[in-house]
């Protein structure tokens, strides 16, 4: 049975071993090499400081993760997050991207979030063995709609890429929203 929970910083070597899969084989992320694992526990501290870094567990072993970030700099910028998720290769097409997005999507709403903001690396070109186009596929079954494309932007294993930002707006947006409120600060 998959759970989600909130991550903790001991959670940092299952998750480093995910993510360190899509630093070495994928071009999903354009780290070249993984962090350290004093590294990955300070970016699990910092996150859960003000957005929601979330683990999907199966019989206790952790399968994927999503976490949230500040969308840009700027306060007028505090009701937007941008995502990230990654999951166990394994675990793939069982359900558990859409749990964790749909339970990230309701903790950053409780936040006065509105906007949702997901990144995803496309190959230039037809077809690339660093990257399939399940992540395009998934956002879009998601609710996710592409609103910019920066073209060759990045380049990974000899190759250049095309980032695609993606949106889901996941409330409505008042004339005087309610502050953020940041993730430290909630009961979740």
């Amino acid at each position: 049975m998959i759970t989600v929970r909130v991550a903790r910083e001991e959670d940092a070597a299952p998750l480093l071993r995910i993510y360190s899969h899509y630093v070495s084989d994928t071009a999903i992320t354009f780290e070249r090499e993984p962090p350290s694992l004093d590294e990955f526990k300070q970016r699990i501290r910092k996150t859960l400081e003000n957005y929601p870094y979330l683990v999907a567990e199966d019989d206790g072993n952790i399968v994927g993760y999503i976490y949230a970030s500040r969308f840009r700099e700027r306060a007028a910028y505090d009701w937007a997050a941008k995502t990230s998720i990654y999951i166990d290769g394994r675990y793939h097409r069982k359900g558990i991207g859409r749990m964790l997005y749909e339970k990230m999507e309701d903790i950053l709403r409780r936040q006065n979030v509105t906007n949702v903001y997901a990144t995803i690396v496309e190959p230039v070109g037809d077809s690339d063995e660093y990257l399939t186009g399940e992540s395009t596929l998934f956002h879009e079954a998601m609710g996710y709609r592409r609103v910019a494309e920066y073209h060759g932007c990045a380049n990974k294993f000899g190759r250049w890429y095309n980032l695609v930002e993606t949106e889901k707006t996941i409330a409505e947006r008042p004339e005087v929203p309610d502050d953020f409120i940041p993730f430290s600060e909630m009961n979740v």
